[in-house]
């Protein structure tokens, strides 16, 4: 019987203005949480300066400041520097992001099932929800 500790994990680099998510930003993300869609594994907050320049910040270090203060993370350390680097070039200057590592729970209820059945997921992918929108809309016009 396959029964996974953990399903697959998304990484998602969510933009803001100012140097910390305002509270529309903390509400979205934890929504998601309380409502079991995802678990949050990893958190990250980077900012790039006017300048380029890049510092970061991690959850446990402003979780009561900037609003998270009930949000525990599963775990910590998914996030390698590398990927934040990577990340963060992605950051335009004067503004900041938070680099979110999720595990998508539907997608671990379905991997241990079909592994407990003989099946595997062989491939997926994610098509964003801007285009996802825009090609119904032009299917329907």
């Amino acid at each position: 019987m396959a029964d996974f500790e953990f399903g697959p994990v998304e990484m998602f680099l969510i933009g803001f203005e100012g140097e910390r998510p305002g509270p529309a930003v903390v509400e979205a993300i934890a929504d998601l949480i309380e409502g079991g869609l995802v678990r949050l594994l990893d958190l990250t907050f980077i900012t790039r300066s006017e300048l380029g320049e890049v510092s970061t910040v991690e959850i446990e270090d402003v979780s009561d400041e900037y609003g998270f203060g009930t949000v525990e993370l599963e775990a910590t350390g998914l996030a390698a520097d590398e990927d934040i680097a990577e990340f963060a070039e992605q950051v335009p200057a004067g503004s900041s992001a938070a680099l979110l590592v999720v595990e998508l729970v539907f997608a671990k209820n379905l991997a241990s099932k079909l592994a407990q059945s003989g099946g595997a997921v062989l491939a997926s992918e994610r098509i964003p929800a801007p285009i996802v929108n825009a090609a119904l809309a032009e299917i329907t016009d």
